[in-house]
């Protein structure tokens, strides 16, 4: 049977001092693993509602109850030995499943929106490729009709670079590219929104 829309979410299980690691430098690893379940259960509301199927990919272990409703997204483990591999293996489980449409997301971006994800879902009866580029170089989203392996190999991981080697890889292709979203990396990334105030406040305030 032909399947339609897949999404893939792809988070760290929230464990103190394995999650922000860079954000934790400098605010504490409490109030960094505060911040990381926050943006966990932002990135669960925007995407429950949304008409595709959705998996969990979890860094360590699945867990079975937690925010992630067990009704509504499949849970199942990272696999690889780097973020490219992991993602090569979780694309490719999802078009086995005969999904025709599939985009990742991470799970730390507080300015996406469940809009934004149907855009890019949309951008794909149009285009092979949809991408999210991030403030930092990297992308937030990327989505594909047919599996490109070249995506996944050859890059560096958390650098600024990955975005543009990522666009060499597709050129070429048919590709619509999204707006601009800022990942929650580092203290600069969260210091002048109001919404983080309260976690930055508890770490001055110890």
């Amino acid at each position: 049977m032909e399947k339609d829309n897949l999404l893939l979410i792809f988070t760290r299980n929230p464990e103190l001092g394995k999650c922000k690691t860079r954000l934790a430098s400098v605010i504490g690893n409490e109030s960094a693993l505060e911040i990381y379940k926050f943006l966990l259960a932002r990135t669960s509301e925007i995407t429950k509602g949304l008409e595709a199927d959705k998996a969990v990919f979890y860094s360590d272990n699945v867990v079975v109850d937690d925010l992630w409703d067990n009704q509504h997204y499949n849970k199942r483990e990272q696999r690889g030995q780097d973020l490219g591999e992991r993602m090569l293996n979780a694309f490719q489980w999802g078009f086995e499943q005969g999904y025709q449409k599939i985009l990742i997301i991470g799970s730390d971006l507080y300015d996406l929106s469940s809009e934004d994800l149907k855009t890019a879902f949309k951008a794909l009866e149009k285009n092979e490729f949809v991408i999210g580029p991030a403030s930092d170089g990297g992308y937030y989203l990327l989505g594909m009709k047919q599996l490109k392996k070249e995506l996944f190999q050859d890059k560096s991981w958390g650098k600024a670079s990955v975005l543009e080697d990522t666009l060499k890889d597709l050129k070429g292709q048919s590709l619509q590219l999204l707006e601009i979203r800022n990942d929650v990396d580092l203290y600069e990334d969260i210091k002048d929104i109001d919404v983080f105030q309260k976690f930055l406040k508890k770490t001055y305030d110890q």
